[in-house]
């Protein structure tokens, strides 16, 4: 058995890391680059050169490219002692044309266009966008080199930064009393609690390790698993921060701040990170906060995209179970008989009509009935998830009946059974200890696929119900071209698709004996 599963964990990650492969091809190779900015509202009020370089440095958080501006290098070069600040400053100003340029300019350009040349950079210059003697808005003369990133570093970069460790070192200021504190009373309670927490100084995150309220009542910052950023459907924030933080209406509580400040807030004092002189540029924060880790996230009253949608699913995939795999056992006891031509029916019509035909029809009906036909996050009511439930558990189930039935005929007609018969074993005890379970076999090793299926929505039902759950962010990073949440939500769906196909071989080993992963020489 731990044979098999290291061997099929191996050939597992090496598909999850050819699927994200095929997708980043697609992506930055296939793709129109300048798609990106169809929704970009900056991008439309850029002029000239500016336009141009906007672009590009775009590109670069895109992943497209590798984007050096001139006055970056001298920046770098200054940082590394090998120029002072007064020649950095001199140097940086070039002229609106080539020939306009200072000698010393004109020096450190062709370093620049030397240097990033050899690297297999191309350097682009535009020249100043006049308007009779004035440079044009954003025409300012503009100087940069720039590289496509290849697909082998692009896919090493986001790999090996899949998850990242916090640390004392992360704050690279200096700052006092750098390291981990641990306490049985944690402040944001104000001390008055028994709560245990580690709390950190020089890490990006306050709180490392801490208790709360919520489920799962013990949460961790110490590792952080990073998916892609997003730049158009939630900007600046990890796909999997997006997937897994709470959604609605703000939730208000009395809150302790550390400098002894009391008030209502729905600030979550657990998820304060590290920015840099942040304490000293703003008043809110000097009555708040101690130090510079005033960056918090909100409580909210909602689910997360992905608590919506497993919420939905995981009910949805018991009710087609319950209802699938019985219908599916009477119609084939109750072969050619009508209980068995209804269901035959019933197959039918869910196979043949489109789903977003049926899921409409399930909506009208739905809402004659009285059910909400939209998802409200403030509603309390569980009957919103009636109809979505209802429109992702019926087709389950008639793909359930289809197949038990199948089962059940192939191995009620299987030469063991007519043997069982002979040896005076009766029809229900052929059927239950035979029949059945061997019948349910290939139903059962589709359980954990449905289960973690559940996590990443659905998406035509999501939309028609309005539903903010996870299976809308895939189409909605399709449409606005945010490759960030492309890449992130392949890699979660291909992740638990080979999870599922393992826990599923692994089921059936458990119900039949006879499958065994072990190999014996013979």
């Amino acid at each position: 058995m731990a044979k098999y599963l290291l061997k099929r964990l191996l050939h597992s990650l090496f598909s999850v890391v050819v699927v994200v492969a095929l997708v980043m091809i697609m992506i930055y190779t296939m793709l129109n680059r300048d798609l990106v900015f169809a929704s970009d509202p900056v991008f439309t009020k850029q002029n000239n050169n500016n336009k141009i370089t906007y672009k590009y440095a775009k590109w670069e958080e895109y992943g497209y490219l590798d984007y050096v501006p001139y006055s970056e290098y001298l920046l770098g070069l200054a940082k590394s002692g090998e120029i002072d600040e007064e020649t950095r400053a001199a140097a940086v100003g070039i002229g609106r044309t080539a020939d306009k340029d200072s000698e010393l300019v004109q020096e450190y350009v062709k370093k620049f266009t030397e240097y990033y040349k050899s690297q297999g950079y191309s350097v682009m210059r535009l020249d100043a966008v006049t308007s009779g003697r004035r440079v044009a808005d954003g025409g300012q003369a503009q100087l940069f080199a720039y590289k496509d990133v290849p697909l082998p570093k692009r896919l090493w970069n986001y790999f090996t930064g899949l998850v990242s460790v916090d640390s004392i070192d992360y704050v690279q200021e200096d700052i006092a009393d750098r390291g981990l504190t641990f306490t049985l009373h944690d402040p944001v309670y104000g001390g008055e609690k028994l709560s245990p927490a580690i709390m950190g100084n020089g890490t990006q995150h306050k709180y490392l390790l801490y208790f709360d309220s919520r489920f799962p009542f013990i949460h961790q910052n110490i590792l952080t698993i990073n998916l892609g950023t997003s730049y158009t459907v939630n900007n600046g924030t990890d796909v999997f921060t997006t997937m897994s933080s709470s959604q609605g209406s703000y939730v208000k509580s009395m809150i302790t701040y550390p400098t002894g400040l009391s008030e209502e807030s729905a600030d979550d004092l657990h998820t304060a990170t590290y920015v840099p002189g942040s304490l000293s540029t703003s008043v809110v924060y000097e009555g708040r906060f101690t130090d510079d880790y005033t960056n918090v996230n909100t409580v909210k009253a909602g689910m997360s995209k992905v608590g919506y949608s497993f919420s939905i699913g995981i009910v949805a995939v018991a009710l087609a179970y319950l209802l699938g795999v019985p219908l599916g056992l009477l119609m084939a006891k109750r072969k050619d008989k009508f209980i068995d031509h209804l269901g035959t029916v019933y197959i039918i019509f869910i196979t043949a009509v489109p789903s977003l035909a049926y899921i409409f029809l399930f909506k009208a009906i739905g809402g004659k009935l009285g059910f909400p036909t939209t998802f409200d996050m403030e509603s309390v009511s569980k009957m919103m998830y009636v109809l979505p439930v209802i429109s992702l558990a019926l087709p389950s189930a008639a793909n359930l009946m289809k197949w038990m039935r199948r089962y059940m005929i192939d191995q009620m007609n299987s030469d063991y059974v007519k043997f069982a018969k002979s040896g005076g074993l009766t029809e229900g005890e052929i059927f239950s200890k035979h029949i059945l379970k061997n019948a349910a076999i290939p139903i059962i090793h589709g359980i954990p696929a449905g289960v973690l299926g559940a996590l990443t929505g659905a998406i035509i039902t999501e939309r028609v119900y309005v539903v903010p759950g996870a299976g809308n962010l895939l189409t909605q990073a399709i449409g606005k071209y945010d490759n960030g949440v492309i890449v992130g939500v392949t890699l979660f769906y291909a992740v638990l698709s080979v999870v599922s196909l393992i826990l599923g071989d692994i089921l059936m080993a458990m119900v039949d004996p006879r499958i065994s992963f072990s190999t014996k020489d013979r």
